[in-house]
């Protein structure tokens, strides 16, 4: 069976990221002849320090690691308490790839062919063993020389490992990630350079805070076998009862997403008579996620259990990747044995199977429905409250 992952903007792209090809008025060996910046904060001052960084595009929040480059995070606290970031913009970017800030040249709009060029060769390498994964934060440098960093930074939207051990990593992004993602999707020119001006507005400097835990994180399997969730469809009402007894990971998933109200406006974009009906699929929604709601995206591991596919089960889609599960799940119409220990069960049509039976009659090309029936929304309700 076809699973559909829900990955936004599923083509990622790996780049290895030259951010000095526009540096050809640096003059060489000019940063060698600088002092190099020595942070005065001691380690202490600069341990368990965020930033939280307002774009026009939304707000990210990065963890500073002051022990594995002082340096660079005294430089950029520096920076904060200057103003120097503020009303600088994102010059580079490379769509779903990464993005490119902290030159102070970018407050001045009319100096655009000069972006790129401001605020290096002010720091000696911190080269450490943290890697570019998604969320990275790192130093800009003139491309073959560690040592030419200064106020630009770059934030990985995806694992980048060609540049590990070539950049100072000194952050990473743990709120805001799709922030990111979304400003490294703005247009460029023919030379990497945003043509739309996506602007730092203000950077602040707080002590780490634990990111709030999602909905559904600590209730007990008890307190999760309590929920019955309600589909509503334009063919009528469908309503599960959830088996976190068997699949407790993937149901605190649903209920999340079911709550966020994630799955409103999605259509049942497969039909395969005989077989399952399939919603859940992130394109087919009506309108786009919001950033809270895109936050929650995520992929889940197999919880594989002895539950076989029969007329009512509800169970996971996923792609060739048995940990590739996330928002699209199906409903079985018959018995499916191919489908047993292949994919996640995590619950059962309790009442409105004849909805099922009805949307499972739906005229298709194929198995790709020819009248859009779609779920309204998941209304969640509590045994014994109705």
């Amino acid at each position: 069976m076809e699973g559909i992952c829900n990955c936004v903007g599923a083509e990622v792209r790996r780049v290895v990221w030259l951010v000095g090809v526009l540096l050809l008025a640096w003059p060489s060996g000019a940063h060698q002849e600088r002092e190099s910046y020595t942070t005065l904060l001691s380690l202490d001052e600069m341990r368990g320090k965020q930033a939280v960084v307002e774009t026009t595009e939304g707000t990210f929040v990065i963890d500073l690691l002051p022990e594995v480059a002082p340096n660079h995070v005294g430089l950029f606290l520096q920076g904060v308490e200057d103003g120097t970031y503020k009303g600088t913009s994102f010059h580079r970017m490379v769509a779903r790839g990464i993005i490119q800030g902290g030159d102070p040249i970018t407050k001045d709009p009319a100096r655009r062919d000069e972006y790129g060029q401001g605020g290096l060769g002010r720091l000696e390498a911190e080269l450490n063993d943290e890697g570019h994964i998604p969320g990275t934060v790192s130093a800009v440098v003139v491309p073959g020389d560690p040592s030419s960093g200064g106020t630009q930074f770059l934030i990985c939207a995806v694992a980048q490992p060609g540049l590990d051990g070539h950049h100072t990593v000194w952050g990473r992004v743990s709120e805001g990630l799709p922030v990111v993602t979304r400003i490294s999707e703005t247009p460029v020119d023919d030379q990497g350079k945003a043509t739309r001006r996506i602007e730092i507005v203000s950077v602040s400097v707080r002590d780490w805070q634990a990111p709030p835990q999602p909905p559904f994180t600590t209730e007990t399997i008890r307190e999760l076998a309590t929920y019955l969730a309600v589909l509503e469809t334009t063919d009528g009402p469908i309503t599960v009862e959830l088996m976190p007894d068997r699949a407790p990971q993937h149901v605190r998933n649903f209920l999340r997403l079911a709550d966020a109200g994630v799955y409103d406006g999605m259509a049942f974009h497969r039909i395969a008579r005989g077989f399952v009906i399939q919603t859940g699929f992130v394109p087919s929604r009506r309108s786009p996620l919001t950033e809270e709601q895109r936050s929650l995206l995520g992929t889940l591991e197999p919880e594989f259990s002895d539950t076989a596919h029969v007329k009512g089960i509800v169970s996971m889609a996923r792609g060739d990747d048995e940990a590739s599960a996330s928002t699209s799940f199906f409903i079985v119409t018959d018995k499916a044995p191919v489908l047993d220990r292949v994919y996640t069960v995590f619950g059962h049509v309790v009442d409105g199977i004849e909805v099922v039976e009805r949307i499972e009659m739906t005229p298709t090309d194929g198995e790709t429905p020819l009248n859009r029936v779609e779920l309204i929304r998941v209304r969640l309700e509590r045994m014994g409250s109705f």
